[in-house]
């Protein structure tokens, strides 16, 4: 059987372009916004991986609501002594967008 690469992408189970142009506009804000100095997607840099925090957090009612508060005003004490400075160049829309974002990474998410 030959498979030309878009009977591989489907094989595969390919998430559809639509969906990573979105994830690929979120990621490039988390990487201008310096998000990505700290946090990586799957893996610890200074602060968690985003993966774990949409982990953590999956089934809380209120989020993205906290987690935006902590993208703009910094926070401390949940994940080790190392705080998490705030983020003056994110508003209040771009912190809930990403953290919507964050929260989609969650495994199953």
């Amino acid at each position: 059987m030959v498979l030309t690469i878009w009977g591989l992408a489907a094989a595969v189970g390919a998430v559809p372009v639509a969906a990573q142009a979105q994830v690929s506009a979120e990621q490039r804000m988390a990487a201008s916004k310096n998000c990505l100095s700290c946090h990586g997607v799957q893996r610890k840099i200074v602060g968690p991986a985003f993966k774990d925090i949409a982990s953590k957090y999956a089934d809380h009612p209120e989020a993205a609501t906290r987690l935006a508060d902590k993208i703009r005003n910094g926070g401390g004490g949940v994940w080790g002594p190392i705080p998490m400075p705030a983020n003056p160049k994110v508003n209040e829309a771009e912190a809930r967008q990403l953290a919507d974002w964050v929260l989609t990474l969650k495994p199953g998410g």
